[in-house]
């Protein structure tokens, strides 16, 4: 039994590059282009971890270090996240905080190796990502008290344990609004529309992609893993929260996790082809208004 605790960590590893694969797919065909291959992602990463590496005069050796430490945050932050009856394979009381630090923790090394590459471009870049990261964490530790609510637990196997039809029954309304609250959230915090456009490189308004132009080989190879890593997390928390998969059969709930992942990655997909990019004064509004979400959730489920 303990090794299905590891099942989940596996998945992600192996399949979390798929959830980029499956947007760029879902906005082809939107585009009414044929578009790269769903595995396109992969053979970005195994391409670029065969290059060399390429540094500026200006860097220290903490922009070196940055691509490998954000890498292993991620790889971390996996081996918190549960799925239905199983627990994951770490966790202990008050573990959701970590979690949260450790995702901070990778947003530092991320922002401060742009800084220190001397760049203003890239120094404005740190300072949007660190403004809208302040304005959309609440979202997230206000619905995590949510579903502390509903447990009476501040683990977060605890937490997506007790996620179940029943409490779907009772509290549906409050779980939905939690769940869009967080869709905002994923957006922002993996820089996809309409927060920031992943596939642009020349305009004033990017966020995380001039983060990281200095970035080339082994150490991009990092980043684009990283990202795809970051998106099956937040991806698998939404899942967990819309998907009460622990009431179904143990052999269901793997393949129903996996198919409510895919059903994100479509969805982030359909947002990036039927939306443009915000003005950057609009985006803070936006993100206090997901965070208000999580608060009438919040209030909602305390005087229900």
């Amino acid at each position: 039994m303990r090794i299905l605790h590891w099942v989940l960590p596996f998945f992600a590893f192996l399949f979390a590059p798929l959830i980029p694969g499956i947007i760029n797919r879902v906005k082809a065909i939107f585009a009414g282009k044929r578009g790269p291959t769903i595995l396109q992602p992969y053979y970005d990463i195994w391409r670029l971890l065969h290059k060399g590496f390429t540094y500026s005069s200006t860097t220290s050796l903490l922009f070196r270090i940055a691509p490998s430490v954000v890498l292993a945050c991620m790889a971390l932050v996996v081996a918190f996240l549960p799925w239905g009856r199983i627990a994951s394979p770490v966790h202990f009381a008050g573990d959701v905080f970590l979690v949260a630090y450790v995702l901070g923790l990778a947003r530092f090394f991320t922002v401060i190796s742009a800084m220190d590459t001397g760049s203003s471009f890239e120094g404005m870049g740190a300072s949007r990502e660190v403004q809208f990261a302040a304005l959309s964490e609440p979202s997230l530790f206000i619905g995590l008290l949510v579903l502390a609510e509903f447990s009476g637990k501040i683990s977060l196997s605890a937490m997506i344990s007790g996620m179940s039809s029943d409490v779907w029954q009772s509290s549906g309304v409050g779980l939905i609004i939690v769940a869009g609250s967080w869709f905002m959230l994923l957006l922002t915090e993996n820089s996809r529309m309409p927060v920031d456009d992943p596939n642009t490189h020349l305009e004033l308004t990017m966020i995380h992609e001039v983060m990281v132009l200095d970035n080339s080989g082994p150490d991009f190879g990092f980043i684009l893993y990283a990202s795809a890593l970051k998106l099956w997390i937040f991806s698998a928390l939404i899942v967990s929260l819309m998907f009460p998969v622990n009431s179904f059969p143990l052999w269901a709930q793997p393949l129903l996790f996996l198919s409510g992942i895919v059903l994100i990655a479509i969805a982030i997909g359909i947002v990036e082809s039927v939306m443009g990019r915000l003005k950057l004064l609009q985006i803070p509004k936006v993100l206090i208004g997901s965070a208000v979400l999580s608060l009438f959730a919040l209030i909602f489920r305390v005087l229900g």
